[in-house]
C-alpha cells in the first residue's frame, strides 16, 4: 500500500542537507487543492512536540503515516520546519493512527464512527483485512453487504486516484481535477492524458485549453505541431461562445489563435494558422461562410447548423397562416375585460388580437407595462378557442412565476422537452413533438441558440408560439441573442408594450428602470432610517472596501429592521466575480454574517470554498444527469461525511452531489447579475463601483434593478451609476440569425 511521491523543491543557492523522518499526519494547517501546497503537523515517534512539514502533496489526509525526505529550514516567523522533497506513504503503525486514517474521509462509506467500530474489531490488522479480506467487514456490527461493496470500490478507487494524482501533478495539472479525471476515464486516465492531453479540455469541466496545453508541453508535444494548432483554433472558437458569439471572423480568429499559441520560443505564423483553418474547413471540422463584405466567418459546425436550422424552422412557421373569426375574438375580449372591470391599453389589445392569428408572436416590454396581464388574457383567449396550452421558461424560478401569473402549470424548458440523461438529449423533438397547440415561452431574452432550437423543433407546425421577454435585459448567458435577432429580423411580428400603468408608476424601482433605459440618471432616494421609497441609494464611499462594510451593515441591521429575512429574502447582485465587491469576496463575507460556522453545522472545503449546511448555493454548469442547470439556486440541507455527499434542496427536490463534483457549485449569497436573470427577489442589493467600469452597461444595471420585487438598494458611487447608464456600446455578439431570417 505504499506510494512514492515527488515534491517540488525550492531553488536555493546552498545545497541543503537531506534527511529522512517518519511520522503520522496529525492535522493540516493549510492545504491548497489547486497547487497541492501543504503545511501540516506531523507526530514523530519518540518526539513529544509536533513537527511542521511543508511541501506540495498529491493528496494528504490526517492519519496517514509518511516517510519523508527533505531538509530542515528556519522560517523567520514560524520557526523550524521540515521542507519535503519527496515522500512515501506507508500503513499506519498504531491503533490510533489506523482509526484516524480510516475516519479521515479518505474512503467513501467510512466516517469516524464506522472507522472506530472497524478498528475496535480488527485492531492492528485492520488495513490488511481491508486490503486482502474485505468481505470480513460483515463481522462488524452495522456494516451491511451493500456498504462493504461501497468501501471495497472506494478503497480500490482511492489507490488508483493517487497514481493518477502523482502523474498529473508531475505534469503540471492541479490535484483538484484528479478525481474528476479518474471518474471520467477510470483506469485509462494516464493513457488518455499521455496520448491526447487536449482531450481533457473537451471532456473535463474546469480544465481548459491552457491547462491541457501545459500538460502537452510537459509531455513533449512540440509547440509548432499541427495537433496543437488545431486544438488552439477549436479552443478560441469555443471560448468565443462563452462571450455569446456564434462565430468569429477569420481575421479575428487568426489574431486570437496567434496570441494563444505564442510562447517564449515560438511565434505562430498567420499564414500557417490560415492554412490549418482551411484544412479544418475542408475536413468539416469548421464551417466557413462568406459575409456580404467577403469576410470569412468561422463556425463550429454545431453552431452553424443550429443557427441555420433555427432560421428555417421559424420561417417555415411564419408561412403557415391562421384565419380565426376575428369578430368573435373581439367580442370575447370585450366580455373578458368587462367582467374583470379592466381596460386594455391599445398595445395590449393589439397583442391579444394578434395572438389569435399569429403563428409566431413576440410580446416585449419593460416592468409595469402590462406584460403579465397581456399573457394572462392571451391564455384566456386560447382556452376559449379550445387550444391546449403549454407554458415554459428557461429557469425554475421564472417557470414558478409564470405559473403564479397564469394559474396554469409552467415548466422549465428542459422539463417541458423531457430531457433524457441517458441519451443526453430531449425526448420531445420533430419526431415526437409537444402535443399542445399553443406554447408560451417567458423570459425569452435568456434563450440561447441551442435551447431555442431544441424548443422550436419540438413544437408542431400547426401550433402557435408566443414569445415573451424584455430585450432591454442582458442577453443569454449562452451563445446567441435569439430574442433580439428575431425582433430585428423584420419577419416575426412584434408588439412592444411601452405604456406604464398607473399602479406601477408608484414604484420607484419601475420608474428608475425606465429612466435607466432612456439613458437618464435614475431618481433614487438616499438611504435613511425611515425610507419612503422602494428604490434606495447608499453611497457606501468611493472605494469598494467601504461598499463591503455598507453591505454588511445593511444585511445585519437595516434590512432586518424593515422586516425582511436576510436568509430567504435578500440577494446581493454584483456585476463581476472578482474584486472586493465581486461575488467571490462578498460570498465569503456574507457567509460569515448570515450562516457563520457552528459546531452543529457540518461543512466541507473544496477548491478554496467552504460549503456549510444552511448555505445558499448556485449551480454553475448544466448537469443533465442530475437535471440541475446553470443558474439554479438551492440550499445545502445535509453533508454526509461517510458517503462523502452533499445534499442540496432545490425548489421541488433534493439533489445529491459527490464531493468530487462540488466544483459545479458556488455560494449564492451573492451572484452575478447575469446569473440572476429570470429570477425575482424581495430585496436586491447591488454594488456599483467604478472598478467595474469594463462591465458597466445600461442593460446590466437595468437587469439587476428589475430583479427586485419590494426593495432595491444600490450601493456605490454616483459616478459609477452614471457610467453604467451612459454605456450602451457593448461589444456586439457575432450572430447571423437575424440575417438568415431576413434573407429567407
Amino acid at each position: 500500500m505504499s506510494s512514492a511521491y515527488q515534491v517540488n523543491q525550492p531553488s536555493n543557492n546552498a545545497t541543503p542537507k537531506q534527511e529522512s523522518i517518519t511520522g503520522v499526519v496529525e492535522r493540516l494547517t493549510y492545504h491548497s487543492e489547486e497547487s497541492g501546497y501543504t503545511v501540516a503537523r506531523l507526530q514523530r515517534s519518540r518526539v513529544s512536540e509536533l513537527t511542521t512539514i511543508t511541501g506540495s502533496f498529491a493528496g494528504i489526509q490526517p492519519g496517514q503515516t509518511l516517510q519523508l525526505n527533505g531538509f530542515w529550514r528556519e522560517h523567520p516567523q514560524y520557526g523550524l520546519q521540515f521542507q519535503v522533497t519527496n515522500y512515501k506513504e506507508t500503513k499506519p503503525a498504531t491503533i490510533t493512527g489506523i482509526e484516524k486514517y480510516l475516519g479521515s474521509g479518505l474512503i467513501k462509506g467510512v466516517g469516524p464512527v464506522t472507522a472506530k467500530r472497524i478498528v475496535a474489531h480488527f485492531g492492528i490488522e485492520t488495513l490488511d483485512i481491508i486490503e486482502n479480506q474485505i468481505d470480513r467487514l460483515h463481522e462488524v456490527n452495522g456494516i451491511a453487504r451493500k456498504r462493504i461493496t461501497m468501501i471495497k470500490k472506494a478503497w480500490e478507487t482511492q489507490k488508483a486516484i493517487k497514481e493518477v494524482m502523482v502523474f498529473l501533478q508531475s505534469h503540471g495539472v492541479s490535484t483538484i481535477y484528479a478525481v474528476k479525471i479518474y471518474k471520467n476515464y477510470g483506469d485509462k486516465s494516464i493513457g488518455i492524458v499521455t496520448t491526447n492531453p487536449y482531450q481533457l479540455a473537451t471532456d473535463i469541466y474546469g480544465i481548459g485549453f491552457l491547462t491541457a496545453d501545459k500538460i502537452a508541453r510537459n509531455l513533449g508535444v512540440p509547440t509548432d505541431s499541427e495537433f496543437r494548432y488545431r486544438a488552439g483554433i477549436t479552443h478560441i472558437i469555443n471560448d468565443a461562445s462563452e462571450d455569446g458569439h456564434c462565430y468569429l471572423p477569420q481575421p479575428e480568429l487568426i489574431e486570437e489563435v496567434s496570441k494563444c499559441l505564442k510562447t517564449d520560443d515560438h511565434q505562430p505564423m498567420e499564414e500557417g494558422i490560415a492554412t490549418i483553418i482551411k484544412n479544418m474547413s475542408l475536413a468539416d471540422e469548421l464551417i466557413r461562410e462568406s459575409s456580404p463584405d467577403k469576410t470569412l466567418l468561422c463556425y463550429n459546425p454545431a453552431f452553424f447548423n443550429t443557427e441555420n436550422n433555427l432560421a428555417l424552422l421559424i420561417a417555415q412557421r411564419l408561412r403557415s397562416p391562421i384565419n380565426p373569426d376575428m369578430e368573435r375574438v373581439r367580442t370575447w375580449l370585450t366580455r373578458f375585460t368587462e367582467s374583470r372591470k379592466v381596460e386594455l391599453s391599445p398595445q395590449q389589445q393589439q397583442a391579444v388580437e394578434m395572438a389569435a392569428y399569429s403563428r409566431v408572436l413576440i410580446v416585449t416590454g419593460g416592468p409595469g407595462t402590462g406584460k403579465t396581464f397581456s399573457v394572462r388574457t392571451i391564455v384566456g383567449l386560447w382556452k376559449a378557442m379550445g387550444k391546449s396550452i403549454a407554458l415554459a421558461a428557461p429557469t425554475g424560478r421564472a417557470a414558478q412565476r409564470l405559473t403564479e401569473m397564469t394559474g396554469l402549470e409552467a415548466k422549465t424548458v428542459h422539463r417541458l422537452l423531457e430531457f433524457d440523461p441517458k441519451s443526453m438529449g430531449f425526448k420531445r423533438d420533430m419526431k415526437n413533438p409537444l402535443p399542445q397547440k399553443a406554447i408560451i415561452i417567458d423570459e425569452a431574452s435568456m434563450l440561447d441558440l441551442f435551447l431555442a432550437y431544441s424548443l422550436i423543433k419540438a413544437i408542431s407546425e400547426d401550433s402557435q408560439i408566443l414569445v415573451v421577454g424584455d430585450d432591454d435585459q442582458l442577453p443569454s448567458v449562452g451563445p446567441g441573442k435569439v430574442l433580439a435577432d428575431l425582433m430585428n429580423s423584420g419577419k416575426v411580428p412584434v408588439v412592444r408594450l411601452t405604456q406604464i400603468f398607473r399602479q406601477a408608476q408608484t414604484s420607484a424601482i419601475i420608474r428608475s428602470a425606465h429612466q435607466i433605459n432612456l439613458g437618464q440618471y435614475p431618481n433614487i432616494e438616499p438611504i435613511s432610517e425611515t425610507p419612503q421609497s422602494d428604490c434606495l441609494w447608499h453611497g457606501g464611499g468611493q472605494q469598494p472596501e467601504h461598499g463591503v462594510q455598507a453591505i454588511s451593515e445593511l444585511i445585519t441591521d437595516f434590512i432586518p429592521k424593515l422586516g425582511f429575512n436576510p436568509v430567504a429574502d435578500v440577494q446581493v447582485l454584483s456585476p463581476m466575480t472578482r474584486g472586493l465587491v465581486g461575488t467571490r469576496n462578498l460570498n465569503n463575507v456574507l457567509q460569515q454574517l448570515i450562516n457563520p460556522p457552528n459546531p452543529q453545522k457540518l461543512e466541507v472545503t473544496r477548491g478554496g470554498t467552504v460549503f456549510r449546511v444552511g448555505d445558499r448555493v448556485i449551480q454553475l454548469t448544466n448537469d443533465y444527469n442530475r437535471e440541475v442547470f446553470n443558474g439554479d439556486v438551492g440550499f445545502i440541507t445535509k453533508i454526509d461525511t461517510e458517503e462523502q455527499e452533499v445534499i442540496v434542496q432545490y425548489q421541488e427536490r433534493d439533489v445529491t452531489y459527490d464531493y468530487a463534483d462540488l466544483n459545479e457549485l458556488g455560494l449564492a449569497w451573492s451572484v452575478t447579475i447575469h446569473k440572476s436573470q429570470g429570477s425575482e427577489y424581495p430585496v436586491v442589493i447591488m454594488p456599483i463601483y467604478t472598478q467595474h467600469y469594463m462591465l458597466l452597461s445600461r442593460n446590466l444595471i437595468y437587469t439587476g434593478l428589475t430583479r427586485a420585487k419590494k426593495l432595491a438598494i444600490i450601493v456605490g458611487s454616483k459616478k459609477a451609476i452614471a457610467m453604467a447608464v451612459r454605456s450602451v456600446n457593448q461589444k456586439e455578439r457575432y450572430t447571423q440569425l437575424r440575417e438568415r431570417l431576413a434573407q429567407i
